[in-house]
């Protein structure tokens, strides 16, 4: 009896017999599930759209257009002045701090454009650096959000400070930090502080579930937990500092890991999500909730070098992060393949081996999932969107469209 990979493969070979890989596509199907399903999980708070997960306008556009999703969190400012610009939103946050004085000295110049575009400030040197490249007189007030750091860091006093649990973001860490900087950016003519954003990536980006390591996985869960009660007491805290000078339109958080468990906090009036569209391999190693697989890449079957060993053209689509096997591409389909511990996914070739490939032929499609989601797209043009067995669409990725921010 087939299985539910193998009727994927089957739908998948059948939309896209007519192209020649490698190329990627996506599956509409399980692309609005899983945005229905993170909408769900947001308890009806709304869900600000990751744009560094999917890199496409049209794929961000259809996300957006469906009930509980609104805004776009953009990777640079570049990137939100396009988006912008473009139509795609009217309301971007960039989640980092920028130092691109191009596209500041655009912002600062255009009212219009700078109110719809928000920016992630940590530090009052990145004031400075707007007030040096903006015109004098033409001057647009800028609107700013506060990066307040979201790790977890438990018995600070002890080892030096030195035990941090999360990642390397804002050095904005306590609540009274948080309302000193506040004050600073109150007080700064041309400056508006209308949000708080805490990314608590210990626990919306960590898998807490990791195949075959039980004890680890528990362990990760236990930190998760003390984490995030942790995190909901410093964000209330630093969020009531912050509106000691400061009407916040927003406080955004969370990611497609920790949807449901953000939402439950009531200091957070926005979520973050965006991976969970795509749902690359990452988050199959989370308990609460796996996203359905919706992005996919195809390379062909040019050699067979052994019975059980074929060897694929491309592949070496590497994600960032530790470099270690979880940053690998996937091969998903058909079920039974394994990349070689000595070759793993190579810059112009990848043999993958298991007994799956017995029957694989040259010419033969491998499907393959990426470890992370929008990363995908910056090694491929377009995008083929299929529903049921057909393409109905092809549409560009940043890179198609001649835009590479980062």
């Amino acid at each position: 009896m087939a299985t539910e990979r193998d009727l994927l493969r089957q739908r998948l070979d059948r939309a896209t017999a007519h192209l020649e890989p490698p190329f990627a596509a996506v599956d509409l199907d399980a692309f609005d599930a899983n945005a229905s399903a993170l909408a769900d999980r947001a308890g009806g708070k709304p869900l600000r759209i990751a744009s560094k997960s999917l890199r496409c306008r049209a794929l961000l556009g259809r996300a957006l257009a469906g009930p509980g999703w609104g805004g776009v969190m953009a990777y640079t400012l570049a990137e939100a002045i396009w988006l912008v610009r473009s139509g795609v939103t009217d309301d971007a946050l960039v989640g980092y701090p920028t130092t691109d004085r191009q596209a500041l000295a655009q912002l600062a110049a255009d009212p219009e454009l700078a109110a719809k575009i928000c920016l992630m400030v940590d530090n009052p040197g990145q004031l400075d650096l707007v007030d040096a490249v903006a015109t004098a007189g033409s001057r647009a007030e800028i609107r700013t959000c506060l990066d307040l750091d979201a790790s977890w860091r438990p018995m600070a006093d002890a080892f030096g400070g030195r035990l941090h649990v999360g990642i390397r973001r804002s050095p904005v860490h306590s609540a009274d930090e948080a309302g000193t900087l506040a004050g600073t950016i109150a007080q700064r003519p041309g400056f508006r502080l209308v949000g708080l954003m805490a990314y608590e990536a210990q626990i919306a980006g960590l898998g807490d579930a990791p195949p075959r390591q039980a004890v680890r996985g528990a362990t990760i869960r236990l930190l998760q937990r003390r984490s995030y009660r942790e995190l909901v007491d410093r964000r209330a805290a630093a969020v009531a500092a912050v509106r000691d000078h400061a009407d916040l339109e927003f406080v955004n958080g969370g990611g497609t890991g920790s949807v449901a468990l953000t939402a439950a906090d009531p200091a957070v009036t926005e979520i973050t999500a965006g991976s969970g569209l795509y749902g690359p391999t990452l988050f199959d190693a989370y308990q609460s909730w796996r996203p359905r697989p919706a992005a996919f890449f195809a390379l062909p079957v040019v050699r067979r070098p052994a019975a059980r060993v074929v060897t694929l053209l491309g592949g070496g689509w590497v994600a960032s992060g530790p470099a270690d096997r979880t940053r690998l591409p996937t091969p998903w389909l058909p079920p039974g393949l394994r990349l070689t511990g000595t070759e793993g996914a190579g810059e112009v070739q990848t043999p993958v081996t298991g007994a799956a490939a017995e029957s694989l032929r040259l010419g033969d499609r491998v499907w393959f999932r990426h470890a992370k989601a929008g990363e995908l797209a910056e090694h491929v043009g377009e995008l083929h969107l299929v529903e049921s067995d057909r393409v109905v669409g092809t549409v560009p990725t940043y890179r198609g469209e001649g835009r590479a921010f980062l």
